[in-house]
Order: structure tokens, then sequence, then C-alpha cells
């Protein structure tokens, strides 16, 4: 998303980046980076919770406003509810994905075999 923001800023349209990683925004040089401390994939923040998501979306349009030249970071000062165990995990998909079962898979019968090896 940073390099897709660069894009968008070359043809003179600013941009401000939400995103739950904001040292990678930063190193990818995003133009205008919003930190917010929340779990992946909420980064307005908790689904129905209107008063999060309008903070969240008030404080990247100050942002848009205030910085007025690209490589600005601003990381707002907001909690999440709900402890961070907690909310990643629900987060998560009732089921693993396909990718994820397999590679699990792989790393159990890896293990399997290494412990049948020391035998």
């Amino acid at each position: 998303m940073p390099v897709l923001a660069r894009l968008v800023e070359a043809n003179g349209i600013p941009t401000v980046m939400v995103t739950m990683m904001p040292e990678f925004a930063d190193r990818a040089a995003a133009p205008r980076v919003l930190g917010v401390p929340f779990p992946f994939g909420q980064p307005f923040g908790m689904v129905a919770d209107a008063a999060m998501q309008l903070e969240v979306a008030k404080a990247a349009v100050d942002l848009l406003a205030t910085a007025t030249e690209p490589g600005t970071r601003v990381d707002l000062d907001i909690e999440w509810p709900i402890d961070d165990r907690t909310a990643y995990k629900a987060w998560q998909p009732p089921e693993m994905s396909p990718i994820v079962k397999h590679s699990l898979d792989q790393i159990r019968a890896t293990r399997r075999a290494a412990a049948a090896g020391d035998d």
C-alpha cells in the first residue's frame, strides 16, 4: 500500500495511510502515516463501534489537513477495548486457510519424523 500511496501522490492527490504497522509504512516511504494500535483487519476500529471509527477517520483527515508535505507519521493514542490476546484470536477465521493447514500439517509431519528417528 505505501507504493500505491506514493503513486497516487505523484499524480497530485495527497494520501493518508491508516495502518497497524506504521514502522513498515515508514520504511516503505508512505507519504502520510496514521498508526493505530489495533488488531489486523480492523484499521478503523471495532466492527459496529461508530465512535471509534469516527475518531480514526477524523484523525486521518486532520493529518491530511495539517501535514502539507509527505513523510509525516502520527500514532493515534487510542486503546483497543479488548485485551490483545482475545482481540487477535477473535480476528482469526473459524477455519484455518488451506495454505496454513498445509503448512501446519508439514510441520507436524516433520516433527513426528524427527521424534521417530530419536527412538
